[in-house]
């Protein structure tokens, strides 16, 4: 069974820089894609970005795209989002994902493995 836990999220100034943690056991994770979702109250859960297995291929939202930066380190077993120029808009539980598909998925009923989120909160 694949597990994820996040890390990294707190309380930030509109402008600062955050960046998320996403560790990963159960499964090498060179097999899976990996994703980023948040979720902000009342809100539907929001493809943030994606990761394919190696890294050649990344996709991201149209809202943080040039701010955020998905990484992953298939060794270490660790996914990474490193988020830039924060804003209040990018408040949410931030969760990682895994699909064992192997393609890039931007829809959350795509992914079979989820996180428990960590909340990242930008004041303003």
């Amino acid at each position: 069974q694949v597990q994820l836990v996040e890390s990294g999220g707190g309380l930030v100034q509109a402008g600062d820089s955050l960046r998320l943690s996403c560790a990963v056991s159960g499964r090498t994770l060179s097999l899976l894609t990996m994703g980023w979702f948040r979720q902000a109250p009342g809100k539907l859960r929001e493809f943030v970005a994606a990761i394919s297995r190696y890294s050649d291929i990344t996709r991201y939202a149209d809202s943080v795209k040039g701010r955020f930066t998905i990484s992953r380190d298939n060794v270490k077993n660790m996914m990474y989002l490193q988020m830039n120029s924060l804003n209040p808009e990018d408040t949410a539980v931030y969760l990682c994902a895994a699909d064992s598909d192997g393609r890039i998925r931007y829809r959350a009923h795509d992914y079979d493995y989820w996180g428990q989120g960590t909340q990242v909160t930008v004041s303003s």
